[in-house]
């Protein structure tokens, strides 16, 4: 396997090291196991659900965990129960596996359910109110005309004042 190069990229951009290095080491970590097969789909700008395919796997044998930047989902393999009749094939996976996704900063999750084998996990995006982008006034105001008017008015009364 080729080993990803991002030193150009690196050069050329300020804070995107945490980027860089989940990338690297998701390249170097990736073992090729897709147990449990999952999708992630997105609803909307700020909301994303992950499915996993956990067929045979009740909700107690599940463990979600949520942690800042990254979600964990466990299955617990559980020992089969005679149910009186000998077993012959056995063609449902039943071992335990681990998922993890780095999620992005202000993602959390919302809910998660089971049913007909497919865990369903719904993540919303919150960005707080000081971190969403917004305008920033030239000379400290916010409206550039009003600006001309408050400064013109100002010097006016400022010169009508020193003349007095």
């Amino acid at each position: 396997m080729s080993r990803l190069d991002f030193t150009p990229y690196r050069r050329s951009t300020v804070g995107f090291d945490r980027v860089f290095d989940l990338l690297e080491s998701q390249a170097r970590t990736n073992s090729g196991d897709n147990y449990p097969p999952f999708n992630i789909t997105r609803s909307g700008e700020d909301n994303y659900r992950i499915t996993l395919a956990v067929a045979g796997f009740r909700p107690q044998d599940i463990d979600i965990t949520a942690q800042q930047n990254l979600l964990v989902v466990q299955g617990k393999k559980r020992e089969e129960t005679d149910e009186g009749g000998e077993l012959i094939h056995v063609g449902i996976a039943n071992r335990g596996f681990e998922r993890r996704f780095e999620l992005a900063d202000f993602v959390r999750v919302e809910n998660a359910g089971l049913a007909d084998g497919l865990l369903t996990i719904d993540l919303v995006r919150e960005v707080p109110e000081a971190m969403k982008p917004k305008k920033i006034a030239v000379n400290g105001t916010s409206t550039p005309t009003l600006t001309a008017v408050t400064d013109n008015t100002a010097n006016e009364e400022d010169k009508a004042a020193g003349a007095a």
